[in-house]
Order: structure tokens, then sequence, then C-alpha cells
């Protein structure tokens, strides 16, 4: 999948491929925290980026720590305070692992300082609002609509990947559960993952008796915008399309009990529902859409403010 958004950004090919598929969380995170150290005694960087909460997050952050390179982390201070959550425990690792905490929210300032971490602290706003600016400002049109046949705001967007909705048998049946009660087309990208558990549960011959429910293969990253953007609703686990959904000013209904990006809560356009079918129905049929929509992302120049910060912190270490 990663190489539709190498295309699609324009990002060159990475020089190194750690090659490690899924498996179980103490077995990935061992082969990346070997492979990325590797690559980091053979290069010895003045510095080690890292984004967001995944697997690869806090290896990378672990790996630098140990050979004493100096760790910049984007997206720092989010929490769901929720530690059945594998990324929960990534953010919290590598926000006290990071010595650079480029922090997309206020609130997220705040939440670092509560857990005593206020050196290299910075808000800078988020990139994916800077990403999200820039490919409006290019019109990008696409012919997604057209070819899933579907019309703007006349359909349901969901994605579902989180590991507590798939590896939870209950949890999967009922929100598919709730997909087919929702007499609307749901446009449903499935990562590779889900599939593996819908098939593995038979819930995907269930989706099939529902032509309403559009089962399709993963798409690329302008195309997800697109049918963000054009979307009536988004139902979703994760938490950059609830971000997503946010900037798109469309309503969302969030498949988790929490979430990371609160102020998307706070400001009544997400509303948590948890793998409950009737919850996600009801939120479904009657969703009273919010009159005002505060910016708590930043000002779109996130990375103009990340490479300031960089170059000074290293100009810094070079004077020492």
């Amino acid at each position: 999948m990663s190489a539709i958004f190498f295309r699609q950004l324009g990002i060159g090919r990475p020089d190194y491929n750690l090659d490690v598929g899924s498996d179980t969380q103490g077995k990935q995170t061992a082969r990346m925290l070997e492979r990325i150290e590797a690559v980091l005694l053979k290069e010895m960087p003045d510095l080690v980026i890292i984004y967001g909460d995944t697997n690869s997050t806090v290896a990378g952050a672990l790996a630098a720590a140990k050979l004493h390179i100096p760790v910049a982390h984007v997206e720092a201070g989010m929490r769901s305070y929720n530690r059945e959550m594998p990324e929960e425990i990534n953010r919290v690792v590598s926000d006290h692992i990071a010595d650079i905490l480029l922090a997309p929210t206020e609130s997220s300032v705040k939440l670092l300082k509560k857990e005593g971490i206020t050196a290299g602290v910075y808000f800078v706003g988020d990139v994916m609002y800077d990403i999200q600016k820039k490919l409006k400002s290019k019109n990008i049109k696409l012919k997604i609509l057209e070819k899933l046949s579907i019309k703007p705001k006349k359909y349901i967007l969901t994605t579902v990947h989180r590991q507590e909705n798939t590896d939870i048998r209950q949890n999967l049946e009922n929100i598919i559960e709730a997909f087919i009660k929702i007499p609307e087309p749901i446009i449903f990208p499935a990562h590779p993952r889900t599939v593996k558990f819908l098939r593995g549960y038979g819930l995907d011959k269930e989706i099939v008796k529902h032509p309403h429910i559009r089962l399709i293969e993963p798409v690329g990253f302008f195309e997800m915008i697109v049918l963000e953007n054009n979307a009536k609703m988004i139902l979703t686990d994760s938490g950059g399309v609830q971000k997503e959904a946010y900037l798109d000013r469309v309503p969302c209904v969030t498949l988790r009990n929490e979430t990371e990006w609160v102020e998307t809560v706070s400001s009544g356009w997400n509303k948590l529902a948890g793998a409950n079918t009737k919850k996600i129905v009801s939120l479904v049929k009657k969703f009273p859409k919010p009159k005002s929509h505060p910016n708590f992302l930043g000002d779109g120049k996130a990375y103009k403010k990340i490479a300031v910060i960089i170059k000074k912190f290293l100009a810094k270490r070079s004077d020492a």
C-alpha cells in the first residue's frame, strides 16, 4: 500500500525498506528495532524524526535513544488514555524519549506538561492540515466518484482497522450489523488485514447479502481525500480520518470509546459510539450538525515551523 502514497505525494523511494510484515506486537516491534538500529549504525544521523503512534514510531525512538541520537517526535502529546491500545503505549514511550516534541494542538502541549514534559515542547500545528491545504489549493479532481457510481453527499464513508475492532470478533460483528441496518450507500475501503478478519469471521458473506455496503480495495491518498470531502458522513476508528473529517466539515461517528482528537468531539463534529450497534445507527439517523468550526490545528504551516526548530536544534548542538 505504501507505494501508492509515495507515487501520489511525489515522495522519493526510500533508501531502506525494513521489510517487516504483520506479526504480534512484540515480534514486529523487535524486528523493527533490530533493523532500524542497523541502519542508524551505518548512517549515524544527527537526528531521527519519528511520526505518529505506530510500532515503527516507538521502535525508531528506542533505537535512536540507545545509540544517543536525538529524537524529534512529530504529533507529540496525543493521548486517548486507553492503555489497551498499542498506539497509546507507543505515544507515551516515544514522548518520554524524544528531545524535540512537536505538538499538533495546544491541548497536546498541556497533556505533556501534566506528565512532566516541558523541555523541547513546541506547538507547531498539524502537518496533515498542511497537506490538505496544499491539495485543496491544487483543486485536485479525480474520477473516483464516477468509478464507484456515487454522488457527492449521497453516501457514507467508513474505515475499520483498529486492533480493538478487528481482533475482537464481537466488536467487528456489531459494527457490520450497524452497517447492515443503515439504509444508505456505505463505501468501505478495507485494509487487507481487516479483510482477513472479515473472512475469518464469515462476515464477508453477510456483507455480500447487503449491496448497499460497498467493500472495496484500499484507495490512494488523493482518492481517499476526495471520498472524505464528498461524504455525507464518516464512520471510522482511525485518528487521522477523524481529523480529516473535521477539516472537511463532515460529521464523524468514531467507532471507539475514546479519541486522542478531543477537540473534534468537544466541537460537536465527532461523536463516540464504540462498537455499539444501536448507538452507531442512532447517530447516523440523527446527527445535529454544529454551527461553529473552531480551528485548533494551527495555520497550515507546521512544516515550516518544524524545519526551523530542527535547524536551530542541530546548530546549537554543533556549537556545543
